[in-house]
């Protein structure tokens, strides 16, 4: 590279960057996306490393040195293998030494990038040499140096953990997990070490540096600190995206810093004397330390002496409010509230100094914090859950443990903190309605309002009795306003009512919001466990539960008298309709059991009698359901589930245009149809009896409105479910063909329109309705009684339509898709429904409709131009429908194909000739981008292959290997189920022609052509899945195991060409070694493909295993044969990677009688049988040891 050259390369980074067009060589315009495509190619190729240094070197332009380190970064990762240890080690100086010498002055998107590139280096050539494992050491340097290069060697530090800590894409979780072990042990101590030393040195101002700088020491500091103490450990850090903290899994060499008093005052002292960033960074460290794992303590006296700082700190805090004014403190410090007690027991917290003054101050901190919900709603529950995790852990602390009268205590704050949040939130509703739109409702907030109504139920039912008077005096009260508030409007809307009196409604809904929201969590958490059975809770629900039911039949009964008009806030309804859902999972499971005097059902259940002959007398869980109903005062159980179902309906019915309320409504029916109990319940109910038979939009216009029209397919699924229970027809008096004669009747009437007529506007809303119902009525049928009877239903009479409206709606996606997800449901074979008589035609007559519809849709998309917008939702969407109803269609078991071409039926040949012009239409890289469409894509191919290779090799030779590029593609995908379809494909192919190389059939002599064709197919293939399970991903290797044997018997020429070239790339003392493992891999197999030959596969042999500390190193030596039958995952679990052929070892981490490698846990039980099976002693006595240990 020239001057001129790295000029031309500035001018398009400041393109990239800056969006300012420049100019070519030739004096075109460049403009933004071709700078970019141009400056990638500094990326494609090793051989641009020279040029990347030289741009890092010469150039003064900061967009074209981020340019270079990205490319740089990118070359090294993609191919670290081209590059000798020297050179590695000479690339990672190189980066260094430019840090050392020019980092203070460059930008700081550069210096993150090269701090990148150095920390990439190191963990790729974790191994190679110890110059890499030194990096440490070489950043201390740096924080030896000028200020300027301190700060630069802690962000370096930031950046090695992180990359030490977080897997790297292209690298299995096996070489992730050894080199992060290997970093845990070496280097991440002494890193903590330095973190915490920048801190004292700030502290006592050791370094001499300006406000600014000291900032910037302290941020990066307290960074490193938080990152050293959340390092995933032991390889079981939860899910990134939560805040919630898990045990810290620290070493027990860190013992002494984290036992040692001065590092947690270190914290406290940073945090007290500081702002945002740097005091919630040190805040959140303390957290950190305060989830240190128990274990880490010699004794208790420890554990409780660092307990005691860790309380002591927090007093202080919480008495003199520190920091609290900032929301990042405040988040954080409730956040540290609810760890405490989550890391330690309430034994523990009572015998620590000051408790009883720590539980007063975090009670008023709570009861503060509650009543300034407005600033800190998402910080709430961690609040909530330390009172809950308190309460929770009464029973198991004996009276005389710790300070006396702690129980007492507890009692008085738990109960200060609960009128306190009931308060609150009852007052935040008038702050809201007088706000007008200032303040953002609580009640909107769906996250945090579940995280508190989650952890309510613990602190409510502690003393269950007081709280619950409490509740009741509010909610009394207002339900008496609101019922007076409403006879002065009678059945007007709220919104046409006098200014004052709606926003004294609006505020008594709100009120009656969250009093139903509270009733309805603390309901919700009535415990069935045998301890809790006797102690009365059950009455205290009754009467909450009795204030809820007679809120709902005021609702209710002012919404059907004024005739949808009188309708209640939205909030209110949703409140409903989770205590609702509360109530039935707690007080429903059970119903047919409860004695019932005043039902007219003379039946007994089967549950019912086994129980009386065990026991006369009713079950404990029998008298608590009786005495619930008789405390509720509303009526049997048959009353209550009647007032629920129909509050059901008229949500159906009255709130039709708003989406939650219809969608949660529809959940609360599935659900309690889908019990055992409930389902035989609601049977019973006029109001379902009344959904079953006008289940129309006459009836429900929820159903007529556009954005309900996926909910039209959860009410009819539902309402099948019921009616097809087994005495849904007897319970409800209607038959199914009377169920669903309205919808025969809207595709009658659309069958008898002109394809012109059919295609009008008017006929859109019907078509979808119809598709959208039928499709849930399909999925709610289970056996082959139901099926038949909605296929008689939809045959003759009604199946022509359906190829009609593929024709005329072709380019409507959202028609088109009901249309097709309806077939996809109805050719489905679940459970063996489809399954006709011996004599009945059903089969093949169901496959030619099918047939019809694909192919009259997909002959018009094939037809029509690619479209200019979302190319998914108006293209591929439907194609990949229309593939997966071929797939069920075809894997159905319900036809036997060969008898289109015996009769001459051109239906099957023309469903897979359309299906195959689809596939081929749609570019590769555009399948494996989108998940739906790749797995109809290769479903299709598999079935393909698998069922129809005839026409398969009956293709042009050019569709076929552009078919097979595919399958090429297809896999080596990351998803390990298209892996897996595209493997099964080879191995059907790879069968057929080995089973038939000698037979005089005309499919050979097709087979035979491609092949003269493409005489590397196989060879290619073969080399595609030796690679996929040498180098490749772990969950590659089970899917592409399959087609190994029949490939190699296909083409036995194509194996040995690969295994002489795969050991031509060895060193010459490994290619004995590796000649002799190829020829051991092929054993014990035989020349054929009989199902007990292929078990015979390829799996690791465990050659030498030596302990260390408390890992198991595990030396790869060669490959060998071993059953699968008797050790079915071994492979997978063992991660196999060829380049540890050549000595290298990978690590095993050792838990108690288990082996984990990756996601896979091996039993040590398997690991003995597998060492037995290959008759090593020494693998043998080794797994005992471990049993033992």
């Amino acid at each position: 590279m020239d001057n001129q050259q790295l000029a031309q390369v500035e001018a398009l980074c400041e393109t990239l960057y800056t969006g300012a067009p420049s100019t070519g060589e030739n004096g075109e315009t460049i403009t933004r996306n071709e700078a970019q495509s141009r400056l990638l190619s500094l990326q494609s190729s090793a051989d641009y490393i020279p040029q990347c240094q030289y741009i890092l070197d010469q150039s003064q332009s900061q967009y074209a040195r981020l340019v270079a380190s990205n490319s740089l970064t990118q070359l090294i990762t993609t191919h670290w293998n081209n590059f000798t240890v020297p050179q590695r080690i000479d690339i990672r100086n190189y980066v260094l030494a430019y840090l050392a010498n020019q980092g203070p002055s460059l930008q700081e998107f550069v210096t993150v990038s090269l701090v990148r590139l150095v920390c990439r280096i190191t963990k790729l050539g974790w191994f190679d040499d110890k110059t890499h494992r030194e990096l440490a050491d070489d950043v201390t340097k740096f924080l030896q140096a000028t200020v300027d290069h301190c700060i630069l060697g802690l962000k370096i530090l930031n950046q090695l953990v992180d990359e030490l800590n977080i897997p790297t894409t292209g690298r299995t979780l096996t070489q992730h997990r050894k080199t992060s072990v290997s970093f845990r042990d070496v280097c991440l101590f002494k890193v903590f070490q330095l973190g915490l030393t920048t801190l004292k040195q700030l502290q006592t101002r050791a370094i001499v540096a300006d406000k600014r700088q000291e900032t910037i020491l302290g941020e990066q500091a307290l960074a490193l600190t938080v990152r050293c103490l959340n390092f995933d450990f032991i390889g079981t850090n939860p899910d990134e995206s939560t805040e919630d903290v898990g045990t810290i899994q620290a070493p027990t060499s860190w013992r002494s810093v984290l036992q040692d008093s001065s590092t947690i005052e270190l914290l406290f002292e940073f945090y007290k004397n500081t702002e945002p960033p740097r005091s919630n960074k040190a805040m959140e460290a303390i957290i950190l330390l305060c989830s240190v794992r128990r274990s880490l303590f010699p004794t208790d006296k420890d554990r409780g002496a660092f307990l005691g700082r860790v309380m002591t700190g927090i007093r202080s805090l919480l008495s003199n409010q520190t920091g609290f004014a900032h929301q990042d403190n405040y988040h954080q410090f409730c956040r540290l509230l609810g760890r405490l007690k989550a890391n330690y027991q309430l034994s523990e917290l009572v015998k620590a100094d000051g408790y009883l003054e720590w539980l007063e101050l975090a009670s008023s901190f709570t009861v503060q914090s509650i009543r300034n919900w407005q600033y800190c709603t998402n910080s709430i529950h961690y609040l909530l859950a330390l009172w809950g995790r308190l309460v929770a852990a009464v029973p198991y602390v004996r009276p005389d443990t710790g300070v006396q009268g702690h129980a007492e205590a507890l009692e008085k704050q738990v109960l200060t903190v609960v009128e306190a949040y009931i308060e609150s939130m009852l007052g935040s509703v008038e702050m809201v309605v007088n706000s007008d739109g200032g303040l953002d409702d609580p009640l909107e907030d769906d996250g945090s309002l579940k995280e508190q109504l989650d952890r309510l139920p613990n602190i409510c039912r502690f003393k269950y009795g007081d709280v619950a008077q409490l509740i009741l005096n509010k909610f009394d009260p207002l339900l008496n306003q609101y019922r007076q508030a409403l006879g002065h409007i009678g059945s007007s809307s709220t919104e046409s009512a006098p200014a004052d009196v709606s926003r004294q409604i609006r505020i008594i809904e709100g009120q009656l919001t969250w009093l139903t929201y509270i009733i309805g969590s603390i309901v919700g958490g009535h415990s069935w466990s045998s301890a809790h059975l006797g102690d009365g809770d059950e009455t205290i629900d009754a009467s909450l539960s009795r204030r809820a039911l007679q809120l709902a039949q005021c609702v209710d009964y002012r919404l059907t008298q004024s005739n949808g008009v009188g309708r209640a806030d939205c909030k209110l309804e949703e409140s409903l309709l989770f205590y609702f859902q509360n109530f039935r999972r707690v007080y429903m499971f059970m119903w047919d059991q409860v004695a019932n005097p005043s039902s007219s059902s003379n039946s007994i259940s089967v549950i019912g009698m086994m129980a009386a002959k065990l026991d006369s007398g009713p079950s404990t869980k029998q008298k608590v359901y009786q005495r619930m109903f008789e405390h509720l005062g509303m009526g049997d159980h048959t009353a209550v589930a009647n007032l629920i179902v129909t509050k059901i309906g008229n949500n159906l019915k009255f709130w039709p245009e708003y989406t939650e309320i219809i969608q949660k409504t529809l959940d609360l029916l599935l659900d309690m149809a889908g019990g055992y109990s409930s389902s035989k319940l609601l049977l019973t109910l006029d109001t379902v009896n009344f959904l079953a038979r006008h289940h129309t939009e006459d009836h429900f216009p929820f159903l007529a409105a556009p954005a309900n029209v996926r909910y039209r397919t959860t009410f009819h699924a539902t309402l099948a479910r019921l009616l097809l229970s087994p005495t849904g027809t007897e319970k409800l008096g209607i038959s199914f063909e009377t169920f669903v004669e309205p919808i025969m009747n809207t595709l009658k009437t659309l069958g008898n329109l002109s394809p012109s007529d059919l295609r009008n506007e008017a006929a859109r809303r019907p078509l979808i309705g119809a598709f959208r119902d039928l499709r849930g009525i399909a999925a709610s049928l289970h056996n082959r009684k139901s099926y038949a009877m909605l296929f008689e239903l939809m045959h003759p009479a009604h199946l022509p339509l359906l190829a009609k409206v593929a024709d005329s709606w072709h380019d409507q996606v959202d028609v088109i898709v009901s249309l097709l997800r309806f077939l996809q449901e109805f050719c489905h074979n679940k459970a063996n429904r489809v399954n006709f008589d011996q004599s009945s035609p059903n089969g093949i007559l169901l496959f030619r409709t099918t047939s019809d519809v694909v192919c009259a849709f997909g002959r018009r998309l094939l037809a029509s131009p690619l479209p200019e917008g979302d190319m998914y939702k108006q293209r591929y969407k439907c194609m990949a429908i229309s593939l997966s109803v071929l797939n069920s269609a075809l894997s159905g078991n319900y036809v036997c194909f060969g008898v289109f071409a015996l009769y001459n039926d051109p239906c099957l040949e023309n469903a897979l000739d359309v299906a195959l012009q689809m596939i081929l239409s749609a570019p590769v890289d555009d399948v494996i981008a989108y998940p739906k469409l790749s797995k109809a894509y290769f479903g299709f191919v598999e079935i393909f292959f698998r069922h129809h290779i005839k026409s398969v090799l009956a293709l042009e030779t050019g569709l076929l290997m552009q078919l097979m590029n595919s399958v090429h593609e297809g896999l080596q995908a990351s998803d390990p189920q298209l892996s897996s379809l595209c493997a099964n494909a080879i191995d059907h192919l790879a069968t057929f022609y080995y089973e038939n190389i000698n037979k005089d059939k005309i499919e050979m002599h097709n087979m035979n052509k491609h092949l003269t064709a493409q005489p590397n197919l196989f060879s290619s293939l073969t080399a595609t899945l030796f690679n996929l399970l040498l180098f490749g991903a772990p969950q590659h290797h089970w899917a592409v195991i399959k087609p190994m044997l029949s490939l190699m018997l296909a083409s036995e020429s194509s194996f040995t060409s690969y295994k002489d070239h795969l050991i031509s790339t060895q060193t010459p003392e490994n290619q004995q070694n590796l000649n002799e493992s190829f020829q051991k891999l092929l054993h014990d197999v035989q020349r054929s493909l009989d199902n007990a030959n292929r078990e015979l596969v390829p799996v690791i042999k465990i050659g030498s295993i030596v302990y260390q500390y408390d890992t198991l190193y595990v030396n790869i030596e060669v490959l060998t044969v071993v059953s699968t039958k008797l050790f079915p995952r071994f492979i997978c679990a063992c991660d196999c990677k060829f380049g540890m052929l050549q000595e290298e070892s990978i690590i095993i981490n050792m838990v108690p009688y288990v082996m984990r490698r990756g996601r896979h846990y091996i039993p040590l039980d398997r690991g003995y049988r597998c060492a037995s099976l290959l008759g090593h002693q020494q693998e043998i006595n080794l797994f005992n040891n471990a049993s033992k240990r």
